[in-house]
């Protein structure tokens, strides 16, 4: 079975130090997780890989490139908004240089940077993403 043609998107944690990339979503009723604390990543497009899906949305969201070897810990789940769909989570590291170069895209209200522990104990971020998040922080960063 190709695992990569069985995922709906992917989201990755854009982490400097102990820092994590995060932005609040949009306050529409019309969309999952409105006015939440979020990080990069989204739906799948085509046959995208999830790696090729999370850099796609992290270019749309933040302008952001980063490559796919950059990618440090990456784990399939179920999806956080389909049902009997999977999605990625990824990390990779990015530097104060590339946050200085943030173009904010047209979704969401903005960003900011967030101490890991905080967006994981925010009351208002994903729930999926905090408990994913929190897994990379106490398994990938062992291996």
């Amino acid at each position: 079975m190709n695992l990569n043609k069985e995922f709906s998107g992917a989201k990755i944690a854009l982490l400097c130090g102990d820092q994590v990339l995060v932005y609040l979503r949009d306050d529409k009723p019309s969309i999952p997780f409105p006015n939440k604390w979020d990080l990069a990543g989204g739906g799948r497009e085509g046959d995208e890989t999830p790696e090729q899906c999370v850099m796609r949305e992290t270019f749309e969201e933040f302008g952001l490139k980063i490559r796919s070897s950059r990618i440090v810990w990456k784990r399939r789940y179920d999806s956080a908004t389909l049902v009997g769909e999977h999605a990625y989570f990824m990390a990779a590291k990015v530097t104060e240089r590339e946050l200085a170069e943030i173009k904010f895209g047209d979704e969401g209200q903005f960003w900011q940077l967030m101490t890991t522990s905080e967006f994981i104990n925010h009351p208002d971020a994903i729930p999926q993403l905090q408990v994913r998040l929190a897994a990379y922080l106490s398994e990938g960063r062992r291996q």
